[in-house]
């Protein structure tokens, strides 16, 4: 990234940061407070009674109040990410950033604590003992608050001795996610690594580049998964540390001193088998990997530069198994892929500790999980990747929806055998499903959308480029790495409002650029167009007048002819024109008559899609199976199982009139075609969004839970239910996405917000994948036909 990308980066995060409101957390209320009642109940005097409950058995705060959910992420910020001891206060931001974690992932409520330890005694006079003490009895005096605490960035060798006290004293889990979160992921790797190897456990010799609170964490838990001790020889910047060895030792790591005539870590390299390191840049050189044994594992976790990059390593050892701290390279050692279902688990038990045991299990489900077969809806949104278990996938990826299932349960139960769960789980099937409820209502829908689309971003073309807004969302793409920008617009025009704006986006580096008024390729173009069109009344000057000044038809004639991959167009002006112009050029692809657009909304309780929200007015039944069968694909990208609902006024055969009887009719043609859709109609639309209220007009409905994509019977109920749900909720909104279309082409509308527009550019990043994935397939199937021949 260039000083000046840096920069901009910089003031983003600022603002990021600043707006809409300061920080990232807030407190929101679970109850109502609506009425003097409600008052009266929440706090004096009905408040008592809880109070009263609570003193006579302390368990039962589980049941009145936030506890059993509620945990606390606690620094005194020594060891602040790569910023080291930058104090309490400057620590805040990233200690908000975990309880965002917590809180997105697992459905943890989480407040960070920044505790200020210069205004608790004199860090220079103090000895280690009292500074580790009086930190331990600020963080034990919280426990009535909190269900669970995790520890963050407090340096080594502190953190050891500190969480080993609080460990003792505390009756609530404490967990230092620097040590352990890592432990369990690289033992998951380690375990299917020996199991696809074949490799005897015990003869497995280990170098590990790095003795710091992580690093020694890994080195225990492996150990437990069968490693030996005497096969472990540990590195730092001091070289081997070995029996005997004076300088920079500590109690932590003569744990791991072991009788050895290796002084460097190049001696110790020699014949081993794994490679585990958490360090620092260029720890290791290829001639060191090259000199290790057979089919080696490369553990290479330094973020976000590595100890020696991959490629490096395939150039010595193609037989080597690669694992790193980075998404853009398989095998990614995440935190969390663990943090936030391991409380999950241990909460949900009211554990009293996260033993060994529960650790163990979390490490036997994540490398159980990569076992398993990949799931369609992850293989959607991972395209183009190997899934398939083996050296490139001994880690299961972040955005797998069984984490949040698998890994609690596993944690549940692990936690209930070995006896610290004071709250056991009598009914694990009806815990299972309350789990898979919450992915389905997770706001993290887009983020394997952003993942799958920066692994081969492809050309994207925005049409109304000299918008402010569009271009501020062409500066996010390229920052992200989501797309290769093409911008329409006049150059003197795109260019000033590049400067004015103050992004560092440049021409010709970080985007192309076609100006409708000097483009060498124009008369190729209106003569293509003209082609398309002579029949439509057309004429050659009208296509010339058309080329030169419409943009939406620069753009569909360029991914058309194959100098762009997608293109976004809408910005400015009305949609059904731009439609109609997409329609004319690109046209539909084979079997479909009629185009559809969806809308998908971000809420609070889940993620909706609504459709059609812009193109038919009144559709058919036969529009009608065709728009579904079609949303349906698009909504399997997200990695979301579709649950449909055909709205209507009327419930399953209620009412006798046009509209009501197109949606049943619609709802049979459907199930012909894809008995397997999770699908149910006509209903009305608290019906479609409440069990309970399904289950009284039909017992015997096909849907299960709520639905998620509703097929309205005209624009009008799709147009408006939509944007009446986007105003009246804190919402993210998805597209408009155009369906049924040749090639991935999508149209917004005038009111597209700039983060509204990124979405959009991920969304057809990923179907410009698939559409080229396909065209592969095809050509493939065609070449060897003709071979045949």
């Amino acid at each position: 990234m260039s000083n000046e990308n840096k920069d901009t980066f910089r003031q983003d995060a600022l603002n990021y940061h600043k707006y809409p409101e300061p920080g990232k957390v807030a407190i929101v209320p679970t109850t109502s407070m609506a009425t003097q009642r409600d008052l009266a109940l929440a706090y004096s005097p009905g408040v008592a009674a809880p109070c009263e409950e609570i003193e006579k058995d302390p368990l039962t705060a589980y049941d009145y109040t936030s506890k059993g959910n509620l945990v606390a992420v606690i620094t005194e910020g020594t060891a602040v990410l790569g910023l080291g001891d930058i104090g309490a206060l400057a620590a805040k931001p990233v200690m908000e950033g975990k309880s965002v974690l917590f809180k997105k992932f697992a459905n943890i409520d989480s407040v960070d604590v920044e505790v200020d330890m210069n205004t608790q005694l004199d860090r220079e006079s103090c000895t280690r003992e009292e500074y580790i003490e009086k930190f331990c009895d600020i963080v034990a005096s919280l426990e009535p608050t909190y269900g669970g605490i995790n520890l963050e960035d407090i340096k080594a060798p502190e953190c050891f001795e500190i969480e080993r006290r609080l460990k003792e004293r505390m009756n609530i889990p404490v967990f230092h996610d620097d040590q352990h979160g890592t432990a369990i992921i690289v033992t998951a790797a380690f375990k299917n690594w020996i199991d696809y190897s074949g490799r005897d456990v015990s003869k497995i010799k280990l170098v590990a580049s790095g003795a710091g609170a992580s690093a020694l964490s890994c080195l225990r838990l492996l150990k437990k998964a069968g490693l030996k001790a005497e096969n472990i020889i540990v590195c730092d910047r001091n070289g081997v540390v070995y029996k005997g060895r004076n300088e920079g030792m500590d109690p932590q790591k003569e744990e791991f001193a072991i009788e050895t005539d290796h002084r460097t870590i190049a001696e110790a390299m020699q014949g081993a088998d794994v490679f585990l390191g958490l360090s620092g840049p260029r720890a290791v050189n290829k001639e060191m990997i090259a000199s290790m044994g057979k089919k080696p594992l490369i553990m290479t976790l330094a973020n976000p530069t590595p100890e020696i990059m991959p490629e490096e390593v395939m150039e010595v050892r193609n037989d080597a198994v690669i694992c790193t701290g980075r998404s853009d390279y398989p095998n990614q050692v995440n935190n969390v892929l663990c943090f936030p279902f391991l409380f999950r688990g241990a909460l949900d038990v009211g554990a009293t500790a996260i033993n060994e045991e529960m650790k163990m299990a979390c490490v036997d489900a994540i490398a159980s999980l990569a076992r398993k077969q990949v799931l369609a809806e992850v293989a959607n949104v991972y395209s183009g990747e190997n899934l398939e278990f083996g050296p490139e996938y001994l880690i299961p990826k972040p955005f797998d929806p069984r984490l949040i299932v698998d890994l609690p349960l596993a944690v549940a139960k692990a936690a209930m055998d070995s006896g610290v769960a004071t709250r056991p789980i009598t009914d694990f099937e009806g815990y299972e499903h309350k789990l898979q409820q919450f992915f389905i209502r997770s706001q993290l829908v887009m983020r394997p959308i952003y993942q799958r689309a920066k692994t081969a971003p492809k050309r994207v073309v925005y049409c109304e480029a000299e918008e402010e807004h569009v271009l501020s969302a062409i500066q996010t793409v390229i920052d992200e790495g989501i797309a290769h920008p093409i911008l329409i617009g006049r150059e003197k025009v795109v260019t000033s409002r590049i400067k004015r704006m103050g992004l560092p986006m440049e021409l010709g580096k970080d985007f192309e650029l076609v100006d409708p008024e000097s483009d060498p390729r124009y008369r190729e173009y209106w003569e293509e167009y003209h082609a398309i069109m002579q029949r439509q009344g057309i004429t050659p000057a009208v296509a010339r007048m058309k080329v030169r000044t419409n943009t939406t038809i620069i753009g569909a004639l360029m991914v058309r002819r194959g100098d762009a991959d997608t293109m976004i167009c809408g910005a400015v002006g009305r949609y059904q024109k731009h439609t109609k112009n997409v329609i004319d050029i690109i046209g539909l692809k084979p079997g479909v008559e009629t185009p559809a657009a969806m809308n998908g909304l971000l809420v609070s309780s889940g993620t909706y899609f609504f459709c059609d929200t812009q193109i038919n007015p009144n559709p058919s039944v036969s529009q009608l199976t065709e728009m579904t069968m079609l949303a349906v694909e698009e909504v399997k990208r997200f990695g979301i199982k579709p649950k449909v609902a055909l709205l209507s006024h009327s419930n399953f055969g209620s009412m006798d009139c046009e509209s009501a009887n197109k949606m049943r009719a619609a709802y049979q043609d459907i199930r012909l075609r894809d008995p397997s859709l999770e699908i149910d109609g006509e209903m009305s639309a608290d019906a479609a969004l409440f069990e309970k209220t399904r289950a009284l007009l039909c017992p015997n409905s096909t849907l299960e839970g709520a639905a998620n994509l509703f097929i309205m019977p005209n624009i009008e109920a799709a147009n408006i239910s939509y944007h009446m749900v986007r105003g009246f909720t804190d919402s993210v909104s998805i597209g408009p996405l155009l369906l049924g279309t040749a090639r991935p082409v999508h149209v917004v509308t005038p009111s597209v917000s700039t983060r509204g527009l990124i979405n959009i550019t991920a969304v057809a990043t990923v179907g410009a994948q698939v559409h080229a994935e396909e065209a592969e397939q095809i050509k493939k199937v065609s070449d060897k036909k003709i071979n045949a021949k």
